[in-house]
């Protein structure tokens, strides 16, 4: 409820009534002209901007010509559109907008003055909305935005219209840039460059002919992309009068990689567990549902028909305990749909109750081929190991990590590169190990040299240097823990920023092993690096606060804000952050994924 909005109308009627006021109004009003860029939303979402993806171009239903405006809210995303329009400072502009669906909003901030906004609670028809603003002495520029509600599911716009006096002097589109170069190239991602172009307020970077993004430098990393292949790109500049010709072809070809390595993820990815097979006091989460800044989706869980077989199962969560799961059609749809936006979907093997202990050649091959059956039916990205308990425990005489001879250990690291072999580099490998199968290696490793040690201390040590090459995360609980010695020789315990620092700064400083300096565990790569946490309390012990997240991510990425913890080095290339779960994500309000995207943006 606008409570602005009588006294506005009051105003504004008592304006027209005075004579010169009426003049210079209906002088205005002769050079008044649409003022936004495809309202009508003809070329696609040309000059518009919608939060986490959520904006489309249909072709029914709509208002008026071929295509209209759907948006669909999200989590916490209201699926805002949005395009910012030069205007005149002290100018009168009328905002309308043909709207459908339930609780549609059309408004206008920047203003100068006060920002305005209509809404409409239930619109099962095209129904228009109008508002009307006044820009301040010093406002040349006001943003134009349409979105939704929480929940609400998705809503239409159509044929928007900015009515009001044309902003500055701008009336050609700006020359085509040059200079484009791919100034870096990995197997993932190609950086770009080109020379400033005179008159241009952004640029807008093609990939093989598709607008893969806009930006305001001069310099962009388009990434996502596929090992050894080759990729074409151009660059346009824009400006309020439109878009530049585009600029000569430069074309690149990513790298092979090393391994696995990280295929397709972007610099920095936020890695969810995502409840599939079973629902608790979260509740189920569809995977249609899930937003669009989790980067790694990994479905829990696959698991074993009995603990020593090898056979895995992975059985969607039942109608009866989830009375809102998807049909398998409509998940196997979803797969396809967040794979299409750049995302990773993977089967989890294991988990606190799936016990997996490859034990023999046989269980190895069981295993092999009932993961291969999973990935093939969903059309899956790859497997994650999160093998807990006493799945992988450590024989006496196991003590040196580079040649293991335990043979849950062994099968395992066989399996896994004959998955590795078969899929090839695309495919996605990562691990979720607790904090006492890594980093209780530095204190103890195999009972045979600590006595009566728990035998899974370090555990997935030779896993984890075994298949180094072809990993692509690792992300170790770093919850559910007891007190753990860093590189510092103290005790860390969970619940603040020194913890996660010190077991993170220990995966990439490398550690002796067992206390022996000359048998040491080699660094992982930053890349191949993401801090495991909860995201809420309610998903397990060790949660900690954003602002200590924030904290965690300073002190590893810029070595600032740091704690008690001495870090080795400093690693702006650390990949992210994993969180047990989405669906307990989702629980809390998102808190965990804003934390992320506030951050990394």
């Amino acid at each position: 409820m606008d409570r602005s909005r009588p006294l506005l109308a009051l105003l504004t009627a008592t304006a027209l009534a005075v004579p010169a006021l009426t003049a210079l109004s209906s002088a205005a009003r002769a050079a008044d002209a649409d003022q936004l860029r495809n309202g009508g939303f003809e070329a696609g979402l040309d000059g518009w901007s919608c939060t986490a993806n959520s904006g489309a171009t249909v072709s029914s239903p709509v208002h008026s010509g071929s295509a209209a405006l759907r948006a669909t809210p999200a989590g916490s995303d209201n699926a805002q559109c949005a395009q910012t329009v030069t205007v005149q400072p002290n100018a009168q502009y009328t905002l309308t907008g043909h709207v459908r669906g339930s609780y549609v909003y059309l408004g206008a901030s920047g203003t100068g003055t006060t920002d305005v906004s209509t809404w409409t609670q239930s619109a099962p028809d095209w129904q228009q909305l109008t508002t009307t603003f006044r820009t301040g002495p010093a406002t040349t520029k006001v943003t134009v935005y349409t979105h939704g509600w929480y929940g609400t599911g998705a809503y239409y716009a159509d044929d928007l219209a900015l009515t009001g006096p044309g902003g500055g002097s701008t009336t050609q589109p700006p020359a085509a840039p040059t200079g484009l170069t791919a100034t870096t190239v990995t197997s993932a991602s190609v950086t770009l460059s080109w020379t400033p172009v005179a008159g241009a307020t952004s640029y807008a970077v093609y990939r093989d002919g598709t607008r893969a993004q806009t930006t305001s430098a001069t310099s962009a990393t388009v990434s996502g992309l596929s090992p050894s292949t080759a990729y074409a790109f151009q660059v346009g500049a824009l400006n309020d009068a439109g878009e530049s010709p585009r600029s000569a072809t430069v074309t690149a070809t990513t790298t092979a990689g090393t391994g696995g390595g990280t295929p397709g993820l972007p610099p920095h990815a936020l890695v969810g567990y995502l409840h599939a097979s079973f629902a608790n006091g979260a509740g189920y989460t569809r995977l249609a549902d899930v937003p669009d800044s989790w980067d790694v989706i990994d479905l829990a869980f696959g698991e074993p028909t009995s603990t020593t077989s090898g056979d895995i199962r992975f059985t969607r969560c039942p109608v009866t305990e989830c009375p809102n799961v998807e049909s398998d059609a409509d998940f196997k749809a979803a797969i396809k749909a967040k794979q299409a936006a750049g995302k990773k979907v993977l089967i989890s093997i294991g988990g606190q109750n799936g016990q997996v202990q490859l034990t023999t050649t046989a269980a190895r091959d069981a295993f092999v081929s009932s993961v291969s059956k999973i990935i093939d039916e969903y059309g899956l990205d790859g497997l994650d190991i999160d093998f807990e308990g006493h799945s992988l425990s450590l024989n006496a005489d196991d003590t040196d990590f580079r040649n293991p001879k335990t043979p849950v250990i062994v099968n395992l690291i066989s399996a896994v590169k004959t998955l590795k072999a078969r899929y090839g580099a695309k495919f996605v490998l990562t691990m979720a190990p607790e904090t006492f199968f890594v980093q209780m290696g530095y204190q103890y490793y195999g009972t045979g040299k600590w006595g009566g040690q728990d035998p899974r201390c370090g555990a997935y040590l030779p896993v984890i240097h075994a298949l180094r090459d072809d990993l692509t995360l690792l992300h170790v609980q770093d919850y559910n823990s007891g007190p753990i010695m860093g590189l510092d020789n103290q005790y860390h315990s969970m619940g603040g920023a020194d913890f996660h620092i010190a077991m993170t700064d220990m995966l990439l400083t490398g550690f002796p092993v067992a206390g022996d300096p000359n048998n040491v565990f080699p660094p992982l790569r930053p890349d191949q690096v993401a801090i495991g946490m909860p995201a809420s309390t309610n998903a397990g012990n060790g949660y900690v606060a954003p602002a200590e997240v924030t904290r965690t991510l300073d002190c590893l990425t810029k070595k600032t804000n740091c704690g008690s913890y001495p870090t080795h080095g400093t690693w702006p290339a650390l990949r992210g952050l994993m969180t047990w779960s989405i669906n307990w994500d989702r629980f809390g309000s998102w808190q965990f994924q804003r934390t992320f995207d506030g951050y990394f943006g």
